[in-house]
Order: C-alpha cells, then structure tokens, then sequence
C-alpha cells in the first residue's frame, strides 16, 4: 500500500485543479467582499451607479459611487487601502484587489463584444 501510495504521490503533487477559476474569485469579491458588495455603489460594471438621493435646502442632491471602468490597478488598490468618509473600510490585500481587478476588466472586455 505505501509503495503504491509512493508511486502516486508525484500526480498528486502535480495535479493543481483550483476550486474556482480567478474570474470566479474576483465575481466573489466584488459582490461580496466583507459583507458590503462593491456593486451595491459602484454597479454591476463598475460604472458608478447612485448610492442614495436627498434632498435639503438647496435643493436635490445624490450621492453617487464613482465608475472604476478606467481605474488603475495601483489607483484602485491606494484608493482601497486608503480612508473614505463613505466607502467601508474591507481591508483586502493588494492580490485580492487585483483579482476584483481583473474581474472587472474581464467582465467589461466581454460586454463590449
């Protein structure tokens, strides 16, 4: 048995199936990356979508989440490491931004075909 055990060990060592692909991961993330989904303010695209409306003295107002279509992987990952009176704070690392990076391009990339 552990001659066969042996014998089989380097396929296994080899074999490198990942449970989800990186678009997967990065879908994950951004829908739901520490309980507040990136979507809920920046939309289904990154495109910026209308968080909430109010209105005061002056007039009409909306808040609004910004479009992250154009953004720079290193503006995005200083722009989510860094304070916002508005956006939470998720603490992710510098390889998970990237991965909602990608998502976001790859999911673009594919709207405009």
């Amino acid at each position: 048995m552990s001659k066969l055990l042996f014998a089989l060990l380097p396929m296994l060592l080899s074999a490198q199936e990942d449970f989800i692909s990186h678009y997967e991961y990065g879908q994950m993330l951004y829908n739901n990356p520490r309980g507040v989904s990136c979507a809920q303010c920046h939309g289904e695209y990154g495109e910026g979508k209308v968080i909430v409306t109010y209105r005061d003295e002056k007039g009409e107002h909306a808040l609004r989440g910004s479009d992250i279509r154009k953004v720079s992987l290193e503006r995005m990952i200083k722009s989510v490491n860094s304070y916002h009176p508005i956006m939470p704070r998720y603490y992710l690392t510098d390889d998970e931004i990237r991965t909602i990076y990608d998502y976001i391009q790859k999911k673009n990339e594919a709207q405009q075909q």
